[in-house]
């Protein structure tokens, strides 16, 4: 996801502790060549673009039209500079719209007013502008969160939220619509759906949002539900996952139906589960554990193929003690052995250079000795960078270090 996804995934971190000028635009589709810094043309070369809070863009809510516009090509021409092939636009951070949805209404992050029209089609926008530059275009949809606050009076009128107070969770001063309701996830997946009936785009996309992250001392309180819904499973954990296993089903069933060949990928936690917990699990002790924390049984979806990619954030350095991603890179590659899941690792360039971050970071180098580790592992095929400010400004020359040692030669979108 905090105020925007990662900066609750530093905070998870700290939890895992025990006690604690334009750019060239290529020919779409063009591909690199094999050699040194090249890459055969297929390996998913991403940036993430997030809009919740405005932690990428739009720079600030209320900026007009042709402002936007130009800072989301510039985000564009960045990813052509970096010689990346794929960018994931968030474009449903708090169950509103970067388009002219039906069903919900317009971004905050827009105008600063819930349900006013920016006077322009971002995302329409950014699928015909990435396409251009021979980017790939991934919408990113949060499912479930309605607010960064808990008071349903300040959303639009119009709201579904509004509209239907039952469907509401509060929690840890947000409210999140209830997973556990079918009127919910039939309406939160056609809301998606509409973005992929209306633009070509390449993927859809979830983030790491599913059941909320705990919050202490706090019960997300969907008792009601679980007594109208829960009784043929042995408890509410495994009524919860189940939820969260239809929502990713019937979405990818919906996707395939309306635009065949759009992907569909999702980006959870990095850690499934602790090897104590269960011999499956990874050699880590993280605080966190997408199974059982936020019922997402991200293991699975990959194993089924559900799926399309898997990008679990691996935002941790290589050695880093209670999630080692020397580890966890290993633990996924074998996840999507033998399926027709792809796997991306999340890479958490916003760290780079971060003083309150560990050492590691304080070094340039560290994302391109991910690269390099990963490189051992075929099931790996290729990373998605937190996020696209980051990628922009480069403050210790991390991103500049993976472009020079892996990204010599542009390649071609992942097929």
């Amino acid at each position: 996801m905090r105020v925007s996804r990662r900066s609750l995934a530093a905070a998870l971190a700290a939890l895992a502790v025990p006690g604690a000028s334009a750019a060239p635009r290529p020919e779409p589709g063009a591909a690199g060549a094999p050699g040194r810094g090249g890459a055969a043309s297929g390996e998913m070369r991403g940036m993430w673009v997030a809009t919740v809070t405005n932690r990428d863009w739009p720079s600030r809510p209320g900026l007009g039209a042709d402002r936007q516009r130009a800072e989301l090509t510039a985000h564009l021409d960045t990813a052509v500079r970096a010689r990346l092939n794929t960018v994931i636009l968030q474009v449903r951070p708090t169950a509103d719209a970067l388009w002219p949805s039906p069903y919900e209404p317009w971004s905050q992050y827009l105008t600063g007013t819930q349900g006013t029209h920016p006077g322009w089609d971002p995302l329409g926008t950014a699928v015909e502008e990435a396409h251009a530059r021979g980017l790939h275009l991934h919408a990113w949809f949060n499912p479930y969160r309605v607010a960064l606050h808990a008071d349903p009076a300040r959303l639009a009128a119009s709201h579904p939220a509004r509209r239907n107070p039952g469907w509401v969770i509060p929690y840890g001063g947000k409210l999140y619509y209830d997973p556990g309701l079918p009127e919910v996830r039939a309406f939160v997946r056609e809301a998606m759906l509409d973005a992929v009936r209306r633009y070509p785009v390449d993927g859809v996309h979830f983030d790491d949002y599913f059941y909320p992250y705990p919050v202490a001392g706090q019960t997300f309180d969907d008792d009601e539900t679980y007594d109208r819904h829960g009784g043929a499973f042995p408890d509410r954990a495994a009524w919860r996952r189940d939820n969260v296993d239809r929502l990713v089903r019937e979405t990818a069933e919906g996707i395939r139906a309306i635009r065949p060949g759009t992907c569909f990928g999702i980006s959870p936690f990095g850690v499934w589960r602790n090897a104590d917990v269960d011999p499956r699990g990874s050699d880590t002790r993280a605080g966190v554990q997408s199974y059982d924390d936020l019922h997402a049984d991200t293991r699975t979806w990959a194993a089924e193929n559900w799926i399309d990619y898997i990008c679990p954030q691996l935002y941790w350095n290589i050695g880093f003690a209670v999630a080692d991603y020397a580890k966890l890179l290993p633990w996924w590659a074998e996840v999507v052995r033998g399926t027709k899941t792809q796997l991306y690792a999340g890479e958490a360039l916003y760290k780079a250079g971060d003083p309150a971050q560990p050492a590691a970071w304080g070094d340039p180098a560290e994302l391109s000795r991910h690269l390099t580790l990963a490189k051992r592992h075929p099931q790996a095929r290729g990373h998605v960078f937190f996020a696209a400010r980051e990628v922009t400004a480069d403050p210790v020359g991390a991103m500049a270090r993976v472009v020079a040692d892996h990204y010599g030669r542009p390649a071609g979108p992942p097929a």
